[in-house]
């Protein structure tokens, strides 16, 4: 769909969510365009064939922007990293790791004046604290234990849909990393629209399905 499908999406994302703040000299949209931009620039192809991308930015403001975004830093970093995942899902990126974007100063940058550094940064070793997202927004927590779903009550995500097996799935621990495995559903387990074949590995942003149900993954 290409990078103005991606910018009308970034409006709504980006935008949508700042519409109240008080018009300043650098638009949250901005950020965003030049944060995919950077992507675009900076791929790579790895010995699998996967083309990867940064996964670590840097915003940097003028001193005045940066305290214009103060209020709403933590929002803004979180809806740009939802942004990047977005994008590498259109554009069949993958990341090496968790993204991560973060705001910093400048000083010698001039008010509407930015930057975007980008890094391809490994997951640290072992498994870090991952999460599910419901719909609903609520997390669910990963670790050690095995994470359940299914139509049962005391599945750990227990979803009432007759598309969803009783015990349809469960996201495991492998070696460094999580995974999704589908235990044989009837309507199968879906990672990022694709059905899964036994163990899936979970890469930070990946949309697993479970019947109309779908729930981000993320990795830190």
């Amino acid at each position: 769909m290409g990078l103005q499908s991606i910018e009308r999406r970034l409006e709504r994302m980006v935008d949508g969510v700042f519409s109240r703040r008080r018009r300043g000299s650098i638009r949250p949209i901005e950020l965003g365009r030049r944060l995919v931009r950077e992507m675009d620039d900076n791929r790579s192809v790895d010995v699998k064939g996967r083309r990867i991308v940064p996964n670590n930015f840097t915003v940097l403001l003028s001193p005045t922007d940066h305290a214009g975004f103060s209020d709403i830093e933590d929002a803004l970093t979180t809806e740009l990293g939802e942004a990047a995942r977005e994008y590498a899902r259109e554009e069949s990126y993958h990341f090496m790791g968790p993204v991560l974007v973060k705001l910093m100063v400048d000083n010698n940058l001039k008010p509407g004046r930015f930057g975007i550094s980008s890094q391809l940064k490994q997951a640290a070793g072992g498994l870090g604290a991952g999460s599910l997202v419901l719909p609903s927004g609520q997390r669910v927590a990963l670790g050690e234990h095995v994470t359940t779903v299914g139509r049962l009550p005391e599945s750990t995500i227990s979803i009432n849909d007759t598309n969803v097996s009783r015990n349809h799935a469960e996201i495991r621990t492998g070696s460094a990393a999580y995974v999704a495995v589908d235990l044989g559903s009837t309507n199968g387990t879906m990672v990022n629209g694709v059905r899964i074949v036994g163990e899936q590995r979970l890469n930070d942003g990946d949309i697993i399905s479970f019947g109309s149900t779908h729930v981000r993954f993320e990795a830190s």
